[in-house]
């Protein structure tokens, strides 16, 4: 919806986005306590300590900031640089992000998100691709752009900028998703380059138009960019690349993960290769991706077919006992199942892992057809 247009319901979601010190899940909780962000702003400070997450100290800040909160300025702002305001429970809202954890509650839009973005491929990795990475970026993207998928990247110097513009070159639609506000687009060099994306496609961001980029931006912003794609391809990363957090937001938020492999003795592949042995789905060329996307929309489509083994072949009978080659750690996720699915949060805390540790662990038993994915990121036995 326009900026102009915006009912008062998404007004007060607005200022409790601009209102400092409150992220996507302290607004979350503040309105399932008080049952509307109308209510949040009329709230007192001996009400917000009653919510989970929100202090006393947090509490005096909102009950001083919260009258004073500058709507307007914002609205005005989104409606100079031409950008659309979409609040999370509208209908113009991305569905792909509404079910994600810490899901933003609002987002401004240059373009225009289309039920065709919904089937739209993540490309992310290094800031510093080297030859290889770049023309493996460039031959992806142009193929998934052929195909009519939307890539969907983050505007970032390296392979991001490189996904954009091959998928922009082959007269595709492209996604860019910004650690920074629309009004501060980052890096600078990129600007001509989100003209054009806006044109082919959508720039979006969770930022407030004029905030600057910052270290947490970048992070917060790969959740974004996972959940609007239905599978995520790292092309070329180290393993201190932030593609890489990208990777973990999608394995939390069920979505499939395919990797590009390179020489075992090159540091700009390292990150990749760790994923690989986690177990990322190997990804030769855009046919793989290709395929693994039509299995998404397959299980989409028929929820019985819950993973790729399920497509091809009836689902085996469950067998008496656990199956062969399972490891200490796997066995004890094994067990954990035995009485029916759990998430990866729920893995996580039994066998006392990190959620990235721990999806790697099912993402392995599922290529070993021990365990499959069923939506929401749940897993059971085979």
């Amino acid at each position: 919806m326009t900026p102009s247009d915006l009912p008062p319901a998404v007004r007060d979601l607005l200022a409790l986005h601009l209102t400092p010190g409150l992220g996507p899940v302290r607004i979350a909780a503040l309105i399932e306590h008080f049952g509307s962000a109308g209510a949040v702003l009329r709230g007192t400070m001996s009400k917000f300590q009653d919510v989970t997450g929100i202090g006393s100290g947090l509490s005096s800040k909102l009950a001083q900031d919260l009258p004073n909160i500058d709507v307007q300025t914002e609205i005005d702002r989104a409606s100079r640089a031409g950008a659309r305001i979409l609040a999370l429970g509208t209908p113009d809202y991305p569905p792909g992000l509404v079910h994600i954890p810490a899901a933003p509650p609002i987002l401004y839009a240059l373009g225009g998100l289309t039920a065709r973005d919904e089937r739209g491929v993540a490309m992310v990795g290094t800031r510093n691709p080297n030859a290889y990475g770049k023309r493996v970026a460039k031959q992806l993207a142009e193929g998934l752009a052929r195909a009519g998928i939307t890539v969907v990247s983050g505007l970032a110097r390296g392979i991001d900028g490189i996904a954009h513009r091959a998928a922009l070159d082959a007269g595709g639609r492209t996604v860019a998703v910004l650690g920074s506000g629309l009004s501060r687009m980052y890096p600078p060099e990129h600007a001509a380059l989100a003209e054009a994306i806006a044109k082919a496609g959508a720039v979006v961001s969770e930022c407030f138009m004029e905030e600057g980029p910052s270290k947490g931006s970048f992070p917060a912003r790969n959740r974004i960019i996972s959940g609007l794609s239905r599978v995520v391809v790292i092309v070329q990363a180290p393993r201190e690349s932030g593609a890489l957090i990208t990777a973990t937001h999608a394995a939390e938020q069920g979505r499939t993960v395919l990797v590009v492999p390179g020489p075992i003795d090159d540091d700009a592949q390292s990150g990749c290769l760790h994923l690989l042995r986690q177990g990322g789905i190997l990804c030769r060329g855009v046919e793989d991706i290709l395929e693994e996307l039509d299995g998404v929309l397959g299980r989409a489509v028929a929820p019985a077919q819950r993973n790729l083994f399920d497509a091809v072949a009836p689902a085996p009978t469950a067998p008496a006992g656990p199956p062969p080659g399972l490891d200490a750690v796997q066995m004890r996720v094994w067990d954990f199942l035995a009485d029916g699915a759990r998430s990866v949060d729920e893995v996580a805390r039994h066998v006392a892992m990190a959620i990235q540790a721990s999806g790697g662990v099912l993402m392995m038993m599922e290529m070993n057809r021990a365990v499959r994915r069923l939506p929401g990121n749940r897993y059971e036995r085979v």
